[in-house]
This record gives C-alpha cells, sequence and structure tokens, in this order.
C-alpha cells in the first residue's frame, strides 16, 4: 500500500507566492485609513455645529392683514391672511436663511364674480424699526363657479439676514406689496411733544399765581 508523501517546495517558490497574493485592504487597518484619511489613524470625528438659528415669532406689519379688490364703489373681494409659519437656517458665513409659509382667503363682495385673484405677499427683515432686507412674491386665489370663497398658500424662500443681525432681528408678513422706504415711514417713531415745565411752587408755600 503506498501513503502519498507531502510535497515540499523551496522555499523561494513560497516567498513568490506570498509576494504575488493579491492585497485586501480591511475596514481598519494601516492602508485603509492611508486610503481614507491620508494618515495611518483615523482622524478625530469633527464636532458639528448644534446650535440652531435665532427664528422669531412672524409679526404683521400694519395694514398687512388684509386688502381689498374694488369695483367702482363696492368691494369686489377681499383677502385675508391666515396661518403663518417660519423656517430659519443657519449657513457657514454666519448669515441666516428664512422661509416664510402664509395661507391666504379669498372672499367675494357685493360686486365680485368667480374667477382668479392675485395675492401678493411681502416679507420683511427688519432690526430696530429698520428693514433690512424686502421681499414680495404673488400667488393667486380661484373661486369657483358657484363658490363665495378661494384659498392661496405660498412659501416665500431664502429670505437673508445677514450676519451682522443674525441673533437680533424681527420677521413681518403681510399681504400686498410694500418697499422698505414705505415700510420704514409706516414704523418711524412719533417723537413726543414736549410739556411746558411746571410753575414752581413759592417759597413760603403758598399757592402759585394763576
Amino acid at each position: 500500500m503506498m501513503v502519498d508523501k507531502p510535497i515540499r517546495l523551496p522555499c523561494a517558490v513560497l516567498v513568490a507566492c506570498l509576494v504575488t497574493a493579491p492585497a485586501h485592504a480591511e475596514e481598519g487597518n494601516v492602508f485603509s485609513n492611508l486610503f481614507k484619511y491620508g494618515g495611518t489613524t483615523v482622524p478625530p470625528s469633527q464636532t458639528q455645529e448644534t446650535d440652531p438659528a435665532y427664528c422669531p415669532s412672524v409679526d404683521v406689519f400694519e395694514g398687512g392683514s388684509n386688502i381689498r379688490a374694488m369695483g367702482g364703489a363696492n368691494v369686489r373681494a377681499q383677502t385675508t391672511l391666515g396661518r403663518v409659519s417660519r423656517e430659519c437656517t443657519r449657513r457657514e458665513d454666519g448669515s441666516v436663511t428664512v422661509r416664510v409659509g402664509i395661507e391666504a382667503r379669498v372672499l367675494l363682495g357685493p360686486s365680485g364674480t368667480p374667477g382668479r385673484f392675485d395675492v401678493p405677499v411681502t416679507v420683511l427683515i427688519k432690526r430696530d424699526d429698520k428693514v433690512v432686507t424686502s421681499r414680495t412674491e404673488r400667488t393667486a386665489a380661484v373661486v369657483s363657479p358657484g363658490e363665495a370663497q378661494g384659498f392661496a398658500q405660498l412659501i416665500v424662500e431664502d429670505v437673508v439676514v445677514p450676519p451682522a443681525i443674525a441673533a437680533d432681528y424681527e420677521i413681518e408678513v403681510g399681504l400686498g406689496a410694500r418697499s422698505a422706504a414705505k415700510s420704514a415711514a409706516k414704523t418711524a417713531k412719533v417723537k413726543p411733544k414736549r410739556r411746558k415745565p411746571a410753575a414752581a411752587a413759592p417759597a413760603d408755600g403758598g399757592e402759585a399765581a394763576q
């Protein structure tokens, strides 16, 4: 009975096999880290910005809660501002982008007829009653035949708040187109009238002369 003897390969052949064997990169080994990170070690994880952007509540500017479309002396339709929402996102340069969503309702008046009604919406970014950014966009509400009202929704995107005021600003919204100059005039503070000084009381405690 013959027994197979193990085949002994020369040492040079074994070395050649080891050298020519294909290499497989494994997750976490030296070569894998070199390919991924440019070094032999895994760099520490970067701390991400977790502070949320300052995002104040939305106010409705004066006269912005409703607008009217007239037909002669009568009201053709009245548009009223409904729900308002906002979302604020911090950017790498320190500025903030604001998105404002609005809903509006158009109600037909005495001289109104069904149709398509323009709904202009203005978003203001203010600081200390001064308008910094103004954006006006438009949508439309459709009142169908047989209906007395229609609805509109609009999202105003990417209203930019400069970095200098990103931690202290106001958001105002309203119906109608409104320029920065007009808004500044509306919100200008009225200086109080100076009162005349009261007459000084007599030194002897008697009544002041009338």
